[in-house]
């Protein structure tokens, strides 16, 4: 097939650059040499399995892109007209997420230095190694087999109808969504309960949020943040001369929500007095602010949240009983995030995009590595620590994929040569020193089956093996390929 008189479709083949052989990517070819472009195309039809055309001048290429738009521009620099650097130029204004690789002549190695000044990916010189242009390639293909996945596990994301404030598909988070799409739209007092970085504020914006009480903004009072007698008068507000230093009426909180939603963040640690009069609030709705003698009734949904045991405060008699009963009405546990690991990849996704975008960081990806290293912490700061660790990362990051190392926790690494030495105490040096390669090579060899999905040829050659040597490792440690498939 020929389109443009030089642009040549190629077939698939049988090699894909994504290992599950999901994403094909297309490459189009640019040389004015009809030699070095016949040999490329075979060269890279051969190796991947991409859809390939070839143009042999800048006008031509850029024709192709504007009717084709590859993922890949293979350019030479040096042609007449319109030469590669205009091309890329050209490309990157108006297809930013199209890879451009270079390709120079002798001499014009600072053409291809501004070139990725400019946003090439690569460049290689010729004459080139065609084993290092094949690296180059698959460096390319695999990241952009990458942003591929992450654009549709985007794609998926913003598809979520239930609750589109929660990420993820677990059958925990699911119960949270339908409790939260129930409950929502009607008046019923909700307890919010949880471990501290679980997404409890979170849960009460979406109450209010999916409510008929939404047009109007949601109040939230951080309960221990304020001495006993301060959040009184936040709270009810009080009457001009109510105590010294009170110039004026101030109406409080329950009234500024009024008609709204009110969220009482850590009600575990209301003072008793306070849960007195907040009790009455429940009961009767309506409030007194201090030094007032006058009613005033109020019109407000309260939700609360609490990350302590509100029973056994109750039995330290530091929680009123009462009070209790009348907050927990319906109850809403947000689950830990180690109740939830499979939700972790869509998370980690998620902050990236978000973060991603907020500090002008677009293209970043995680490598291969830096998911499955997730899923496998403990994360005792639930989501709001993986959030900043994605956070921290992207702030970091380079144009490389973000690997399972970036996302280590400062101090994980000295911490973990501890915990590894305190573990080996007690033992006879050379029986430490066995113990300690076998535990290591063990988890290399994991790592490796992991890093190529189970391929034991690809892991043995990651590993700079050969296929018998690497099977005899597996045996020894007792590992097995498919439990990485």
């Amino acid at each position: 097939m020929t389109i443009a008189g030089d642009a040549c479709l190629t077939s698939a083949q049988p090699l894909s650059p994504c290992p599950d052989g999901e994403f094909s990517a297309s490459v189009l070819i640019v040389d004015d040499d009809r030699d070095m472009l016949s040999m490329l195309e075979r060269l890279i039809r051969k190796k991947f399995r991409c859809e390939v055309k070839t143009a042999t001048s800048g006008e031509n290429a850029w024709r192709i892109t504007r009717d084709w738009r590859p993922d890949m521009v293979l350019t030479d620099i040096k042609m007449p007209g319109m030469d590669g650097l205009a091309l890329l130029e050209t490309i990157k204004k108006e297809y930013p997420a199209t890879a451009v690789i270079m390709m120079t002549g002798h001499g014009t190695v600072e053409s291809a230095i501004t070139a990725l000044k400019s946003g090439a990916f690569d460049f290689i010189q010729k004459p080139f190694d065609k084993e290092h242009l094949l690296h180059i390639l698959q460096r390319c293909l695999e990241r952009l087999c990458l942003l591929e996945k992450n654009r549709r596990l985007q794609n998926r994301l913003a598809e979520q109808e239930t609750c589109p404030d929660f990420i993820g598909a677990s059958s925990a988070i699911k119960e949270v969504s339908g409790l939260i799409s129930r409950l929502a739209d009607t008046d019923v007092t909700v307890l919010i309960r949880g471990e501290s970085g679980t997404g409890k504020e979170l849960t009460a914006r979406a109450l209010h949020r999916l409510s008929g009480r939404h047009p109007h903004p949601m109040v939230t009072v951080n309960c221990p943040a304020l001495p006993e007698q301060i959040l009184e008068s936040e709270l009810f507000g009080y009457a001009r001369g109510a105590f010294s230093g009170a110039t004026h009426d101030k109406k409080g909180l329950f009234l500024e929500a009024n008609g709204s939603t009110i969220l009482l963040d850590e009600i575990g640690d209301l003072p008793i007095a306070l849960q007195t009069k907040l009790l009455r609030v429940l009961q009767e709705k309506e409030i007194m602010p201090l030094g007032q003698t006058k009613i005033i009734r109020v019109d407000v949904r309260v939700l609360a949240s609490t990350n302590q045991d509100l029973e056994e405060k109750i039995r330290q008699g530091l929680f009123r009983e009462d009070l209790f009963y009348r907050l927990n009405v319906v109850t809403i546990t947000m689950p830990p995030l180690r109740n939830r690991a499979e939700d972790i990849p869509a998370l980690a996704h998620h902050f990236l995009a978000t973060f991603a975008g907020e500090y002008n960081r677009q293209g970043l990806v995680f490598a291969p590595d830096a998911l499955p290293a997730l899923v496998k912490r403990s994360w005792k700061g639930n989501v709001r620590e993986l959030q900043n660790v994605i956070k921290r990362a992207v702030l970091l990051a380079d144009d490389r994929p973000i690997s399972a190392r970036q996302l280590t926790e400062p101090g994980a690494e000295a911490s973990a040569a501890k915990t590894i030495a305190e573990n080996l105490q007690g033992l006879h040096y050379n029986l430490a020193k066995q113990r300690l390669v076998e535990d290591f090579s063990a988890a290399y060899l994991a790592e490796a089956l992991q890093q190529n999905s189970g391929n034991v040829t690809a892991a043995a050659q990651a590993s700079g093996m050969n296929r018998q040597a690497f099977q005899k490792l597996l045996h020894r440690f007792g590992l097995t390929a498919d439990t990485f498939r």
